[in-house]
């Protein structure tokens, strides 16, 4: 091949190379984490990615898996190309998965965010967190997937670490499992004390009123923010740009039919419609998650002093890091 052949050769893999990384998105992956069975999900779900899949003109298919690190992993192999998230587990899909936050939910009755809880069945002792750390090794205690906000990260860093406390030693049973099947564990007494959450709790109310009347709260966290929506980074503009308009307007705007029937489809997730946001949404996660560590290794006997000082600070820097960033977060 001469030299003029080669290139007009690679001129032309240049352009098919170019014209593929631009190739513009027609289908996506949604993917939904697994709070709750899969159908009770799609029930919940079907309506509002037909509503996306028919004002973006993208086909919009629904990805599920049997717990959250299917998600963070579906995405970090471009099997899942958007999704809905807890914080925790839109941590680890930022982190590892070149995600990055675009959306958050906004809670249906104005709350500001929701609240990790602490379940036990409604005729149980149990009535405290106090009676919960007893830690005689009675209890069966149902915590949530190890990627869950809610379900884990919170009560394993205000309940456990904070308390110096580790669960397989406390109780007699730890078992994971998604918010909705902790939920009926304790509402059965298979487990005596359970992590769910608010937004879960509300749903079994309305949907199970039954099981409901056989749960109580026992304990209920600070604040987390509400659920974020992450795309990966690399996907193309143009579709970008149709979801972002999309996720914004829906609910929002349109004929007033239009907007009551959006409405009622978020309702139906317990939503109102999203707003903005970004990766900075974390900043107040990625904190707790070093309290958590900040705590675990004090709590550590194994560790050297040197050692342990040496991590805290580390710990302790990085924390101060984000707290600066969240700082010069503007407040909504």
């Amino acid at each position: 091949m001469n030299a003029v052949a080669k290139g007009l050769a690679a001129a032309a893999i240049s352009v098919s190379l170019l014209g593929a990384a631009h190739a513009e998105t027609t289908e996506i992956n949604f993917g939904i984490i697994s709070t709750e069975s899969t159908q009770n999900l799609k029930t919940q779900w079907e309506p509002f990615l037909a509503a996306m899949e028919a004002q973006t003109g993208l086909k919009v298919k629904p990805f599920f898996a049997s717990d959250y690190a299917g998600i963070i992993e579906g995405m970090r192999f471009g099997k899942v190309h958007v999704a809905w998230y807890g914080n925790k587990s839109a941590m680890e899909a930022v982190d590892r998965s070149d995600g990055e936050v675009f959306a958050q939910s906004v809670d249906v009755s104005g709350n500001p965010g929701y609240w990790s809880l602490l379940l036990a069945p409604v005729d149980s002792p149990i009535n405290s967190l106090e009676d919960v750390l007893k830690c005689d090794a009675s209890l069966n205690f149902g915590i949530g997937d190890p990627n869950s906000t809610s379900g884990f990260l919170v009560p394993t860093t205000f309940i456990f670490a904070k308390n110096g406390v580790d669960p397989k030693k406390c109780f007699k049973t730890v078992r994971n499992a998604n918010h909705e099947t902790n939920a009926m564990a304790v509402a059965n007494n298979q487990v005596d004390v359970a992590t769910n959450n608010t937004e879960n709790l509300a749903r079994i109310e309305e949907n199970n009123p039954e099981a409901f009347k056989k749960i109580k709260v026992v304990w209920k966290s600070p604040l987390i923010p509400s659920d974020p929506l992450v795309w990966r980074k690399d996907l193309d503009q143009a579709a970008k740009d149709k979801i972002y308009t999309f996720m914004m307007s829906y609910g929002r705007l349109g004929a007033p039919d239009e907007v009551a029937k959006a409405r009622d489809v978020l309702a139906g997730l317990k939503w109102a419609p999203f707003k903005p946001s970004s990766d900075a949404q974390l900043y107040p996660i990625r904190i707790m998650e070093i309290t958590k560590q900040e705590f675990q290794v004090q709590a550590d006997d194994k560790m050297a002093a040197d050692e342990k000082a040496k991590a805290l600070e580390e710990l302790k820097a990085e924390k101060t890091k984000y707290e600066g960033l969240m700082a010069k977060v503007p407040q909504a």
